[in-house]
């Protein structure tokens, strides 16, 4: 009887499960991600902080908000294994990147170099062969007083510096760019456009000629490229405002980004784990880049601005929190020696984003966080009204500092030997 029964049941899970199989296969995959996904955790940290997460966690729509929190905890071995939360996470709906996209191109950029057989260090000349290009050959602010691809990475992860990344998406283009992604499983991206000039759809699908040089000796001739097989953006709710500005004319209809950049949450943080845990990811998911490179990056990427000799940068006008939303807002105050974090920032028209791994060696803690927050009460795009002061930088200190004091309650079976990102920030490379 018992045995009856029991085959009676195994019977109809395999048939629920058919059922079920069935059922989901008529979903379209757009549909299923359009649900947003909470997370108790994430809910319950905030909800800890009612004065700071109030007015967010009762319109999280109106924010926005996307939030990606991954706990790592580590074996006997020191191999991580990870567990996400996610507070509204939903790669359909559209955030505009900003500079967070910069993080990719380095890693990119770094890997072409590779894959070229040149030093990321080597001497570069960038000529205009169109419209809306222009040419480079020097650099005050590195240490030869040349430019190289090694000194443009540097001044995009330091202070997020915008001719810095337009130089990594010349050299690499629309097509590396955004295949360099595909290829790695990161298919939520769609990169189009160079920062903070204004270009036609034409004018960004062509680059720049390149030619690095040693000396007298061309090492390598990079020719103008263009690229015209950049897929149409496939989410269907880019139209955002109410109004926005064109030519100091306010323009009263929805702003379109169809056209923009867009890369998903859940991408960024897949990058920023590719770069820091290589080991821990599918083999077609890592970059190709040699452990120099990652000590590069890894460096550039936590070090302070105050830190840097080539450029040297004014504390005043860049302070520790300068390109650290998280746990730091618009502090002045320099942040704790112990706590480094290595991550991306980005902000424009309205949206603020942090892509973070944080360690605090002195208390082993480490954790990625990454964070969108949309600021923009009056609904007009381009006026320069947005609300990054009282609502964004607020909401990106707690956040990461909600999350953080949690960390530092969270028992861990095995203390993480952290050791691999203590750099030293002394010498010039």
């Amino acid at each position: 009887m018992k045995r009856g029964n029991a085959s009676w049941r195994f019977c109809l899970s395999i048939l629920l499960s058919f059922v079920l199989a069935l059922a989901y296969s008529f979903i379209p995959l757009s549909a299923m991600a359009q649900q947003p996904t909470n997370s108790k955790l994430l809910r319950k940290i905030m909800r800890k902080h009612p004065e700071q997460f109030k007015h967010i966690l009762a319109a999280p729509e109106k924010y926005r908000v996307q939030v990606l929190y991954t706990q790592i905890d580590r074996d006997a071995q020191n191999r991580p294994a990870f567990a996400s939360h996610t507070f509204h996470v939903n790669p359909e709906e559209y955030f505009y990147p900003a500079s967070t996209v910069k993080l990719p191109a380095a890693a990119l950029a770094l890997e072409k170099l590779n894959a070229l057989g040149l030093d990321k260090y080597t001497s570069v000349k960038i000529d205009s062969a169109w419209s809306g290009q222009s040419a480079v050959s020097t650099d005050h602010t590195s240490e030869s007083g040349l430019p190289s691809l090694a000194h443009y990475i540097k001044k995009v992860l330091l202070v997020s510096d915008n001719d810095a990344y337009n130089r990594l998406y010349e050299f690499l283009g629309q097509q590396q760019l955004n295949e360099g992604l595909q290829g790695k499983g990161f298919r939520e991206a769609r990169l189009t456009h160079r920062l903070s000039i204004f270009l036609s759809p034409e004018e960004n699908s062509r680059t720049n000629p390149f030619t690095f040089y040693q000396g007298n000796n061309i090492l390598y001739r990079q020719p103008e490229a263009v690229y015209t097989s950049l897929p149409p953006n496939a989410l269907q709710n880019t139209l955002l405002g109410k109004g926005y500005y064109q030519s100091d004319q306010l323009v009263e209809q929805p702003m379109d980004f169809s056209a923009k950049n867009y890369i998903s949450v859940e991408v960024l943080q897949g990058v920023l784990k590719s770069i820091l845990f290589p080991e821990a990811v599918e083999t077609k998911q890592r970059f190709n880049l040699s452990p120099q490179d990652y000590t590069f990056l890894y460096k550039y990427m936590s070090m302070l601005p105050r830190e840097s000799r080539y450029p040297k940068y004014d504390p005043k006008e860049y302070p520790d929190s300068y390109a650290k939303f998280l746990m730091f807002g618009n502090e002045t105050a320099a942040i704790p020696e112990h706590i480094r974090i290595f991550n991306k920032i980005g902000d424009a028209y309205g949206f603020m984003i942090d892509n973070a791994y944080i360690v605090d060696f002195k208390n082993k803690v480490e954790f990625m966080l990454t964070a969108v927050i949309y600021v923009n009460e009056d609904e007009v795009l381009n006026d320069g009204k947005y609300e990054y002061e009282t609502i964004g930088f607020p909401f990106m200190k707690n956040l990461g500092q909600a999350v953080y004091q949690y960390e530092l309650g969270r028992k861990r079976k095995h203390q993480p030997d952290l050791s691999r990102f203590k750099i030293d920030y002394s010498s010039t490379f």
